[in-house]
């Protein structure tokens, strides 16, 4: 009834004109008008105009609505397009890399910062590469540098065991140090970055570094510098991702991964690398003493040509890949 009402409002002329028309022939039929004063013609002309109105009315209200319609059409498209617009640009700020480019990223990251974090394993290729040279370019430009690194605890066996058998599954042959992943192997990479981390730390002043150790196996590293995230996996095949500064996914996985190193145990390297004295060439005795220092008591198993080894893998690392 509600409809009807409006529907009547919004057309009431037309429908005046219609019952005027009507009206009048039906006074004419009754004689109440003369004929003479009422002709056909003036009743068709009032009974068209009437139906004019009518249609256009009903047409303007068909044509009204389908121009809504178009227009929340045009709406949708529109955010569509911006949506669309908006994932173009984001990654726009997100390369994908195979085989050699991720080792020209990776060093064209590290002569552009004066910081670097990092989560992985346990650091083969930071402690070969990337520690040594982002040191080497923060010398050459007189300026401090901040690390942050996250590996995996070379305390807690069950962890390096299952990051040992991780590796082997990807490739049971030894990678580019000559050796195979086992879990006393495991354990002296993780052991070695630590130390390598306290040997820097007294040979170079203004550098910064925060270890921290996990009891999680990751199968992606994170290198993180100021200007790009790099993200790789253990495997040298697949193609790694990097996000450029500035961009969307840049500051959220550096949030994740910030997050992630406040959460894992915290190693005083700042602290025992001022309470014990490390040679050029660690003693194996200077070396037990800072574990010790570190509360990183080493296995009982390790015998001192396990630590030479450690000591090997800390100051003279080699390149897995």
């Amino acid at each position: 009834m509600a409809r009807f009402v409006a529907w009547l409002g919004r057309n009431s002329d037309g429908m005046i004109a219609l019952l005027l028309a009507v009206s009048i022939g039906v006074l004419g039929l009754a004689d109440v008008v003369g004929t003479s004063q009422v002709t056909e013609a003036t009743l068709l002309i009032l009974a068209v105009i009437a139906v004019v109105l009518l249609r256009d009315r009903v047409h303007a209200s068909v044509a009204e609505r389908e121009i809504k319609q178009r227009l929340a059409h045009i709406g949708e498209i529109e955010e569509t397009v911006r949506i669309m617009r908006t994932a173009m640009e984001e990654m726009a700020g997100v390369r994908i890399l195979h085989g050699p480019e991720v080792g020209k990223a990776l060093e064209k990251a590290r002569s552009k910062t004066d910081q670097w974090t990092f989560r992985g394993g346990t650091g083969t290729y930071l402690r070969a590469v990337t520690l040594p040279g982002c040191i080497e370019q923060a010398r050459q430009e007189k300026r401090g540098l901040r690390i942050r690194l996250q590996i995996i605890d070379p305390t807690d066996e069950e962890v390096c065991d299952r990051y040992a058998r991780f590796r082997r599954s990807l490739s049971a042959q030894p990678d580019g140090t000559g050796e195979r992943w086992t879990l006393e192997r495991t354990r002296k990479e993780s052991f070695a970055t630590v130390l390598a981390a306290c040997w820097h730390r007294q040979r170079f002043d203004l550098l910064d570094i925060d270890v921290r150790l996990s009891s999680l196996v990751t199968t992606f590293r994170w290198d993180v510098s100021s200007e790009c995230i790099i993200i790789t996996q253990e495997d040298p095949q697949v193609p790694a991702l990097m996000f450029e500064r500035g961009k969307f996914y840049y500051d959220r996985w550096n949030t994740e991964l910030q997050t992630s190193l406040d959460q894992a145990q915290r190693v005083p390297v700042k602290e025992a690398a001022k309470a014990i004295s490390l040679s050029d060439e660690p003693t194996v005795d200077e070396v037990k003493r800072l574990f010790s220092r570190l509360n990183l008591d080493l296995p009982s198993s390790f015998s001192q040509s396990s630590v030479q080894d450690i000591i090997q893998k800390a100051i003279q690392a080699k390149n897995p890949y």
